[in-house]
């Protein structure tokens, strides 16, 4: 016997009026996109159709359809165990930031190749860069640390046209650096975007996997089951995401006039404290704090600026508007 039907939401209201992933998913109209899709795709427990989400191979494939089928590409794939990130609440930091440049902008997104946003640990997957360049049209520096995700995210812009000459991988030589060796001298970036290690040690990240795994449905979980994986400096680093992003701020001091708006995802709302605290010490000009709901989990963008108004309005003068003089 089925168990009682359930009234689901055509649509997703708690993520961004733009993010192209409000409805419910096709399961048809993306297997149409992506044939592979189609062996992952079963009925669940009230007989809609769905996927496995505690099976890393088909959370795999069905991002694989999401982003041939909405974002333009003509093909993606990662390497074993690397992280596969849930593509709604990517798209969410994406339009979410453009709204921050839109504030800035006298009401209009800045778009087009002009705008440099520098995505602070690419992945393998390189999901901000593709997401950003189909709905805006900006330009991409993606930094790593990590040379075989590097190489997977090269892999991904190489084979598609869209993203070929538009996406600048970098390899960040010095795990501790955020901007030195990637922010070329001289160089400006328009915004900074960063998804940082959640964890504080592998121990954490492995009983959040498992905790991660119980929430999908699956009994009785003593071990992790890598349904989104990733590897070890994806998932955490000394001090978690609090100290990954308060040293992040210390650094982003120094390149203060390099770029408009630094960002950062926080996913722990305890961290914002320490965050506000490394950010006043850090003498940010200005600070917004942009809150972001996917299903029943809550997170937010902290955004700072070291600008002044005068300088804001001079680099909007010079980047930004020329831009859109252009495309009017």
């Amino acid at each position: 016997m089925l168990d009682k039907k359930r009234k689901h939401p055509k649509e997703k209201s708690r993520l961004h009026e733009r993010n192209k992933n409000r409805m419910r998913y096709d399961f048809k109209q993306l297997v149409a996109t992506c044939p592979e899709l189609e062996p992952f795709v079963i009925l669940n427990k009230y007989e809609d159709e769905s996927i496995d989400f505690a099976n890393p191979d088909a959370i795999k494939m069905l991002n694989k359809a999401i982003l041939i089928h909405f974002y333009g590409l003509s093909t993606w794939d990662i390497p074993e165990n690397y992280l596969c990130p849930p593509i709604p609440g990517r798209a969410d930091y994406i339009h979410h930031i453009a709204d921050l440049l839109r504030q800035n902008n006298y009401g209009k997104i800045p778009m087009g190749a002009k705008i440099t946003c520098l995505d602070i640990g690419v992945g393998a997957n390189c999901i901000y860069p593709i997401i950003g360049n189909n709905e805006y049209g900006w330009a991409f520096i993606g930094s790593d640390i990590d040379p075989i995700a590097l190489k997977s995210a090269e892999n991904i812009v190489n084979s598609n046209p869209t993203l070929k000459g538009n996406v600048q991988c970098v390899l960040q030589e010095n795990p501790k650096d955020y901007f030195y060796g990637v922010i070329p001298k001289d160089g400006l970036v328009d915004l900074s975007i960063c998804n940082p290690p959640f964890h504080a040690s592998a121990k954490d990240a492995l009983e959040g996997n498992i905790r991660k795994t119980r929430n999908l449905g699956t009994e009785k979980v003593t071990k992790p089951n890598l349904n989104f994986a990733g590897k070890s400096n994806e998932l955490w680093c000394d001090g978690g995401e609090e100290r990954f992003v308060r040293n992040m701020i210390h650094q982003s001091k120094k390149f203060a006039k390099s770029c408009f708006w630094f960002s950062s995802l926080i996913s722990k709302e305890s961290n914002l404290k320490s965050i506000y605290q490394a950010l006043k010490k850090a003498d940010a000009v200005k600070v917004e704090t942009i809150p972001m709901g996917q299903g029943n989990k809550k997170s937010r963008i902290v955004a700072w600026t070291f600008l002044t108004k005068e300088e804001q309005q001079q680099w909007k003068n010079t980047r930004w508007n020329m831009k859109l003089k252009q495309k009017e």
